[in-house]
């Protein structure tokens, strides 16, 4: 004896039928192949401004090119001279700790914000904005404007007299222990608002149900974050950590504002010396095999975060 349930799908499997039988006619192949040169433009645009370029540039980083005129092939050599020159080993320990203190920084401030404004305040949507305030303003402006405060005779230090603290005054740019740190909170204080808009995005897709079912089976704050929250919103991670990580790497216009890469080559990063060997020494060649090696870290460092990122097997 047929169910209902079972009728109900025998009908349905039969109105389909007929519905395939009277779709409209496939359209022309001609148009559906054609369709795919509306997008021919912006490929060709990404290849030569992108792809081109880079490969360009690669090709230079084998050579002594100066910028204009003849040039020779260098072989390894520029390479070579990236590891053994003590200011680009300077240069790229600097960015790889600054990289390091930005993903933890600005992911740490951004998921504390987006787990303080997700759900419970009235004032939320008014606090979102004035986090992500920073995010839309120029790096060079929003640098400048912490130099004046950092400068010696600047509001910091004239607050620190106020509260009767001089032996906490500072040349804070102009001290080599602690301008690096200065320069790595600036660009912490600007970016954490990416993160949070990032980590809210992803808490909208944990249900408030599983979260209070773990609350009413005794879970804590911090296993329901760490067991329900965490799992739940590991896509928007993997994105900011992504994110940040390139952006940590790629540091420029805020060393360039605050320290211009002083003192004495304490701030100096990667992509400083990117510029300053191919647009000021005239080193073209040197400053593109710069370019190439930082690509290369960013690359791997995106890769590795890509995978451990993935989902296990186990899980889904």
């Amino acid at each position: 004896m047929s169910t209902a349930t079972e009728r109900i799908l025998t009908s349905g499997r039969g109105d389909r039928r007929v519905r395939r039988d009277h779709t409209a006619p496939e359209p022309r192949r001609l148009i559906r192949f054609g369709s795919w040169w509306w997008a021919l433009p912006a490929i060709t645009l990404m290849v030569g401004a992108i792809y081109l370029a880079t490969a360009t540039g690669a090709f230079y980083a084998f050579t002594n090119w100066k910028g204009l005129g003849d040039f020779d092939f260098a072989g390894l050599d520029n390479f070579a001279r990236i590891f053994t020159d003590p200011k680009m080993v300077t240069a790229l320990v600097n960015t790889l700790v600054l990289a390091a203190g930005f993903v933890i920084g600005t992911n740490v401030i951004g998921m504390m914000f987006a787990l303080a404004l997700h759900r419970t305040l009235r004032t939320r949507h008014a606090l979102r904005a004035l986090m992500f305030l920073p995010v839309i303003l120029s790096p060079l402006a929003v640098s400048y404007l912490w130099r004046f405060i950092f400068e010696y005779n600047g509001p910091l230090n004239a607050a620190l007299e106020s509260l009767g603290l001089e032996t906490w005054q500072r040349t804070w740019l102009a001290d080599p222990t602690w301008s690096l740190w200065v320069a790595l909170f600036v660009m912490v204080w600007q970016a954490s608002g990416i993160a949070m808009v990032i980590y809210i995005a992803g808490l909208t897709g944990v249900p408030e149900e599983i979260e209070e079912a773990a609350a009413l089976d005794g879970a804590g704050a911090w296993t329901r974050f760490w067991r329900i929250t965490m799992p739940s919103i590991r896509p928007a991670v993997v994105i900011a950590l992504t994110l940040t990580t390139i952006q940590g790497l790629r540091t420029f216009d805020q060393i360039i504002a605050l320290t211009g890469g002083g003192p004495v080559g304490a701030t100096e990063t990667m992509a400083t010396q990117v510029w300053k060997q191919a647009f000021v020494n005239n080193n073209f060649g040197y400053g593109a095999a710069i370019a190439l090696v930082l690509t290369l870290i960013i690359l791997v460092f995106a890769v590795i975060q890509q995978a451990a990122g993935r989902p296990r097997p186990e899980e889904g």
